[in-house]
């Protein structure tokens, strides 16, 4: 489960780091990113780009665009399977641009937000699929979703899933539209090493999505 996050770095930064070619998104900070905002996503069309799109995946046969909030994250597991992501998976992946992610831990009857991130405090790009979807009133609109996996060790005292970090050295093989081979990509879509990463409490003022 990711259902919250931030992507906090100065563009120059993600630009760097992502090695990017072209920026298309009016980029601005935010520390508290929740399902329906517009998000930077890397893409590779040819160069490798930061665009913005709607967090909640929208299929293209959908009628109403209110599905994406179910379609924020698609199981690594299944992602093969199911029609809503098995095309975007073998021709449609991007990278979602992120500084750390929330989970809850229970205390108690209080539930504890924790902001976790890599030990590096380097943006880094969680795994996802985009579509593209035509409305009935012929509105276009790209969304993309974040794949997860089973929880590291880390991770477990969090949540019993976590976001799909797709590691620097991976990048250019998951963003290439040319490869659509399950064998190649799926052993990406595994749980990133807990050794790389640290876990902090942070104020409940993160848990309404209007405090960004």
């Amino acid at each position: 489960m990711c259902g919250r996050f931030t992507d906090v770095d100065l563009i120059k930064v993600i630009e760097e780091e992502f090695e990017l070619d072209e920026i298309i998104f009016d980029y601005k900070p935010n520390y508290n990113i929740a399902p329906g905002y517009t998000i930077g996503v890397v893409i590779n069309d040819g160069k490798r780009k930061l665009v913005g799109m709607r967090w909640g995946l929208i299929p293209s046969w959908a009628k109403d665009a209110s599905i994406g909030y179910k379609m924020i994250n698609a199981r690594a597991e299944t992602i093969t399977k199911k029609p809503s992501f098995r095309t975007a998976f073998k021709k449609r992946r991007c990278l979602i641009v992120a500084s750390g992610f929330f989970e809850w831990q229970k205390s108690g009857k209080e539930k504890i937000p924790y902001y976790i991130h890599l030990k590096s405090r380097k943006p880094f790009g969680f795994a996802g699929l985009f579509e593209h979807w035509v409305s009935p009133q012929n509105e276009h609109l790209d969304s993309c979703t974040i794949i997860t996996t089973e929880a590291n060790e880390m991770m477990k005292q969090y949540h019993h899933r976590m976001p799909v970090i797709i590691p620097k050295e991976h990048v250019s093989l998951w963003l290439n539209p040319d490869i659509q081979e399950e064998n190649e990509l799926l052993p990406l879509l595994k749980p990133y090493p807990s050794d790389e990463m640290a876990a902090y409490p942070v104020s409940k003022l993160v848990n309404t999505p209007r405090n960004v």
